[in-house]
């Protein structure tokens, strides 16, 4: 009798209607704070490479040594004017003008120049551009300057660090809106297909922006009160992270909601059921992936170490909202919500069928795909896993050592083409030197040691007086002495941000440190060499905290230890196979140079934790059903049940993370493949086939060693018969 009311009993006033209400305003006010608040962002973002480096890092300690001999902190921009014939004495003399015209900007320091190049055909000035300016704009003064005042028909450049940090800053800008329309346009589209309904997907992306407004309000308070070091990559991830996910944990509420539905005429009560059955695999869901994310704490990379809790906080108000603002909608929407397609009441007899085989009730490519599963169930999850390990092997050709910064930006860019014609004219380094740090005895050795290194074009001490970034010949020969401490500084042969001149850097730090070991090697170059060190590192450190993690969490929620082991692996062979594959695209048809040291790493953490969640999904609803039905009619009954929303949740959250694509940055490119296919994979083979296929094959014992599969050992052989013989073929 217990169906029937079918929900059509009473509910307070305060639940049906204030509640919901109270919850809505709430989240209007959040969303009218935070929203103003994503243009902020860029008051306390940065994305200088050498505030991310740990104080341990070698380059750090050069960096704060540096600090020392020089009265502001200045960023280098380096100004090359380029000529096809050699320059004329009148042309010289034009260009020579110049210095005083830049020094006008007031940007920085007395600038240094002309130089001019050995072959005549190019003349470089170095602009210093002092901290206290904004040193995009700065650049873009420049820039207009050099071209407005350079005799005719010479190409001109600005490029340096504080170039291609110029045109790094620009390459991001789009991610405060380009990339949220594009990401937010195909979310929409997505789920007009699934719903086929215009309220619903409406209803579901104000969720997602909502929580997107107080994640961004979140970080802001973070960043400004110093406890994270914000960039454009988390910026931007943040934002993918947060609506992918909102919309991912927001199908699964809604697939509940919907279900209730047809339980129940009181839309109240539908709410607050599915809310019961939702809240457990979106609460386990959301933890794993924050605590995933709070791995990368254990980094030595400040930016890794930003990223951690900055996308921990997007999935935090992902997992409010989901909980909250969206069942409060619903509540005040009811079967509206799916208009025109409004879910029908079925008769109580037509609830809950009596299940032999698990696919009774259902029908199309769930059915289909859980007869493959019930019949062939060895066949399909050893060829599932053949078919992730020859992907696999793909990862032996993935390159993350790192890549020079001028690969870094994917469009034309001045300061990359500034840094192709300083090659041409001058010592690829300048503008960008290897710093030592030296020991004042040991000065005049430690000099002598480091012109002598291979892949060094000059090196001078930095004189009393001299300006420390420049490299100007003709200084005083009285060292500047700091603490006991000289700095040298070093033109490198090849570009500051070229891998030859991180092995040249390598070199340098083995030979220097022979005649005074307690000195330091830093800059530009240096700080890059560190980064990716550092970064690879952390791959080994943060992995096997993050599998810990996960497994930990799936036994607390399958009351399981053989399920959880077996979904780990799962999603480790997945992430293998989709780096794999992505080695072979970035290699062999994107062509690019390499991948940035941190790609496997975030590239882990996103596809292990997430790929967990579509596994938490289907599992907490097989074991749901396995409850009611037996373990493997359960597993087919949950596998038919959740196999549209998890499939759909899968391609949103691919698609958003594919919008990262739009942003012409190479790590954000790489990361946007790798999570998409990753994803894509994960829904489709490992979580549609290879799991299900496992599950089925062993049977009860993959919930060992709960109750749950000691109680089904004895499950009835007759079942499986019954299964066969009603099972349609193919």
């Amino acid at each position: 009798m217990k169906h029937k009311s079918s929900g059509t009993e009473r509910v307070p006033f305060w639940l049906r209607w204030l509640l919901p209400v109270i919850l809505v305003l709430t989240w209007l006010a959040l969303a009218g704070v935070g929203g103003p608040t994503f243009g902020r962002l860029e008051e306390v973002s940065s994305n200088d490479q050498a505030s991310f480096l740990p104080a341990s890092a070698e380059a750090t300690a050069a960096q704060d040594w540096q600090a020392k001999f020089r009265d502001s902190d200045e960023v280098p921009g380096v100004i090359v004017i380029e000529s096809d014939e050699a320059f004329t004495p009148a042309q010289l003399g034009e260009v020579a003008g110049l210095k005083a015209e830049l020094e006008g900007l007031q940007l920085g320091s007395a600038v240094v120049g002309p130089i001019p190049s050995e072959d005549g055909k190019a003349v470089q000035f170095i602009a210093p551009i002092d901290s206290s300016v904004e040193v995009k704009e700065a650049v873009q003064e420049l820039r207009d300057t050099v071209a407005e005042s350079a005799p005719e028909g010479m190409q001109t450049f600005v490029t340096g660090p504080a170039g291609l940090a110029a045109d790094l800053t620009a390459a991001f800008a789009g991610i405060d809106g380009i990339l949220l329309l594009v990401a937010l346009a195909a979310v929409f589209v997505i789920l007009l297909i699934v719903y086929r309904s215009l309220l619903l997907p409406i209803m579901v992306l104000l969720t997602s922006v909502f929580a997107l407004c107080a994640a961004i309000l979140l970080v802001f308070g973070m960043a400004k009160a110093g406890w994270i070091q914000l960039n454009g990559q988390s910026q931007g991830i943040l934002s993918i992270l947060v609506i992918g996910a909102a919309t991912d944990y927001a199908l699964l509420y809604v697939a509940r909601f919907r279900e209730a539905l047809t339980h129940t005429a009181n839309r109240t009560a539908a709410v607050i059921t599915a809310w019961k059955a939702s809240f457990e695999p979106i609460l386990a869901s959301g933890a794993t992936v924050i605590i995933a994310l709070l791995c990368l704490l254990f980094s030595d990379l400040n930016s890794n170490k930003a990223l951690g809790p900055v996308a921990a906080a997007g999935i935090l108000c992902s997992l409010f909202a989901a909980l909250t603002l969206l069942p409060a909608l619903m509540a005040l929407l009811g079967r509206a919500a799916f208009w025109p397609f409004r879910p029908k009441l079925v008769p109580a007899e037509d609830r809950e069928p009596e299940l032999v085989t698990g696919l009774e009730g259902q029908k199309g490519l769930w059915r289909a795909t859980g007869s493959l599963v019930s019949r062939r169930p060895r066949t399909v999850w050893i060829a599932s896993v053949l078919l992730l390990l020859v992907a696999s092997a793909g990862v032996l050709q993935l390159k993350a050592n790192g890549v020079p910064q001028t690969d870094v930006i994917l469009t034309a860019s001045n300061a990359v083409d500034g840094q192709d014609a300083l090659a041409r004219h001058f010592d690829a380094g300048s503008g960008s030197p290897a710093v030592v740090v030296a020991d004042q005895g040991k000065a005049q050795e430690v000099l002598d040691t480091v012109k002598a290194a291979d892949g060094v074009g000059d090196a001078y001490l930095l004189a009393q007086g001299s300006v420390p970034i420049t490299g100007a010949p003709g200084a005083p020969s009285a060292p500047d002495v700091r603490d006991g401490k000289v700095l040298i500084n070093a033109t490198l042969n090849s570009a500051a941000d070229s891998l030859e001149a991180e092995e040249a850097v390598k070199a340098l730090r083995e030979d220097v440190k022979a005649v005074d070991p307690d000195a330091l090697v830093g800059g530009v170059t240096a700080t890059a060499l560190d980064t990716n060190t550092t970064a690879q590192r952390d791959l080994v450190i943060i992995i096997p905290v993050v599998l810990v993690v996960i497994l930990f969490i799936l036994m607390l929620l399958l009351r399981s230890v053989l399920a959880p082991v077996l979904l780990v692996l799962s999603v480790v062979l997945s992430y293998a196979a989709a780096m794999g594959v992505s080695a072979v695209v970035f290699n062999n048809i994107l062509g690019f140079p390499g991948a940035d040291a941190t790609v496997p790493l975030f590239g882990f953490v996103f596809l292990v934790a997430l790929g967990v969640d579509y596994n938490i999904f289907l599992m907490s609803r097989v074991r749901e059903e396995s409850l009611k039905h037996g373990t493997r009619p359960g597993i087919l009954r949950g596998l038919g049940v959740t196999g549209g929303v998890i499939t759909s949740a899968g391609v949103v959250l691919a698609a958003t993370f594919a919008a990262l694509g739009v942003i012409p940055i190479m790590f954000l490119v790489q990361l946007a493949f790798i999570v998409a296919f990753g994803v894509l994979l994960d829904t489709v083979l490992v979580r549609s086939l290879l799991v299900p296929a496992l599950a089925y094959d062993i049977g009860p014992g993959i919930w060992w060693p709960s109750k749950l599969g000691r109680q089904e050992v004895e499950e009835r052989p007759d079942r499986d018969e019954a299964l066969l013989a009603k099972t349609p073929a193919g």
